[in-house]
């Protein structure tokens, strides 16, 4: 995401004289933004007359500020240093317009914030009394800021609902997914369903404002965080609730043939949403089956046909720092770019090791220089592995619902660490003298709650 020098005449003068330069407090090396203070870095946001910043810029100080300044005091000094341009005549309110829609656009939980709406409705009604003519452009960007709120809302309400239905149901589910459909296709499908559906709720903030949460003392920025952060979380438990849910269907049956057969469909579903590209969905699978209450299943395992399993555990190897999956991930990052169709363009990736890529980046790299300039090299990364996450969730799932399978890979009871362990004891006794002290632990406090 290469960011060159503004395009006014004085900062682009003696521009192939040298590959260092520095304007005004902003450092530059083969024309690309390496380092700038705050102070700087704010100013080069405010459009003027003849100079809107770089949409890379935007996207990238938007989303890596936060870890200097809470949005609400950048936007505070983003529309006072554009009130003084403007007084002075240098400054058109469509700049600022455009500006505010681009971050309402991409960031709208920022909003979400009292203080930034209240920022924004200072900003806009100022616009309005400027001229008449920009009433319908404020219209549009409350209108549209309302509507990604109002969705965020419902959804996160949605998930409210399927929560509070899960806490409910204690019991043992009374169906399996394969009585509902004998299909692992159409299975991988209704999980890429989820799976894209949950992406596209996730802010790219999210990814940052996570390291924000970290170092917050006041109990309101505390709990904005949170907010802020709350649709990332909610993917990572869906992550494991799929993990407990494939182990579940797994160790119920009491039959071994039939532990055989879900085991074998499970696989298959596997190497369904690895051909999808539905790389999240695969290692939940492939992490329930690698559960130990599962694994444990020697019996069981010895009667499935192992070379899919096999050659999937190996794609998703953690050696190497997941080499084979980074590997495959960039080949359906490729096929993606190139495609024409939905169906082609799907990548979801592995999500919990994406937020550890962006976490080490984070940790590993210093996000201040000695002077006290903002490293901009390691923030043009953490927007260059976000903005990819962004176009892979703006991708709709080409392939139709089906609600009962939805609805039981949602909201079917799940059974927790413990409950597996017994019904793993119950479908293959004991191995050794510690196994079968932790089946009688497990029967006489399981089986009492009961």
């Amino acid at each position: 995401m290469p960011q060159t020098p503004p395009s006014s005449g004085q900062h682009n003068k003696n521009l192939d004289q040298t590959k260092d330069q520095v304007y005004a407090g902003l450092y530059y090396h083969d024309n690309n933004l390496t380092s700038g203070s705050l102070e700087a870095l704010i100013h080069h946001l405010v459009p003027t007359l003849d100079y809107y910043p770089d949409r890379t810029f935007i996207f990238t100080f938007l989303l890596s500020s936060r870890l200097f300044i809470p949005p609400h005091h950048l936007l505070a000094q983003v529309c006072h240093l554009w009130a003084e341009q403007q007084g002075a005549g240098h400054a058109p309110a469509e700049q600022i317009l455009q500006l505010l829609m681009d971050w309402t656009e991409t960031f709208p939980q920022d909003f979400r914030d009292q203080r930034m709406m209240c920022g924004l409705k200072e900003v806009t009604l100022h616009i309005c009394s400027l001229d008449q003519v920009y009433r319908t452009a404020v219209s549009q960007l409350s209108q549209g800021l309302t509507r990604r709120l109002t969705v965020l809302s419902q959804y996160e309400e949605a998930l409210v609902k399927i929560n509070e239905r899960l806490a409910v149901l204690k019991a043992k589910p009374q169906r399996d997914l394969m009585s509902i459909c004998k299909h692992p296709f159409t299975v991988a499908q209704q999980l890429t369903h989820i799976e894209l559906e949950r992406l596209s709720y996730i802010g790219p903030e999210e990814f940052v404002q996570a390291f924000v949460c970290q170092d917050q003392d006041q109990d309101q920025d505390q709990d904005q965080g949170q907010k802020k952060t709350s649709n990332l979380g909610a993917y990572v438990d869906w992550f494991n609730r799929l993990s407990y849910l494939v182990a579940t269907e797994i160790c119920l049956p009491l039959k071994k043939k039939h532990r055989v057969r879900v085991l074998d469909f499970f696989i298959h579903v596997a190497h369904e949403c690895f051909n999808i590209g539905n790389f999240n969905s695969l290692m939940a699978i492939l992490s329930g089956m690698n559960m130990s209450p599962v694994s444990r299943l020697k019996k069981t395992w010895s009667k499935v046909k192992m070379a899919k399993f096999d050659i999937l555990e190996r794609q998703m190897d953690a050696s190497g720092n997941f080499s084979n999956y980074r590997t495959s991930l960039r080949g359906a990052t490729q096929r993606s770019r190139s495609a024409s169709s939905s169906r082609e363009k799907m990548v979801v990736p592995f999500f919990s090791l994406l937020v550890k890529d962006i976490y080490f980046l984070q940790q590993a790299c210093a996000s201040r220089l000695h002077n006290s300039h903002l490293n901009f090299q390691k923030l043009w990364e953490m927007a260059k592995q976000v903005s990819e996450f962004i176009s892979w969730k703006k991708v709709e799932c080409p392939f139709d619902k089906d609600r009962r399978i939805l609805t039981h890979l949602l909201t079917s009871p799940v059974c927790s660490e413990d409950a597996l362990y017994l019904a793993s004891y119950e479908s293959e006794g004991p191995d050794n003298n510690m196994e079968k002290d932790r089946w009688k632990s497990l029967r006489s406090t399981l089986l009492k709650q009961a």
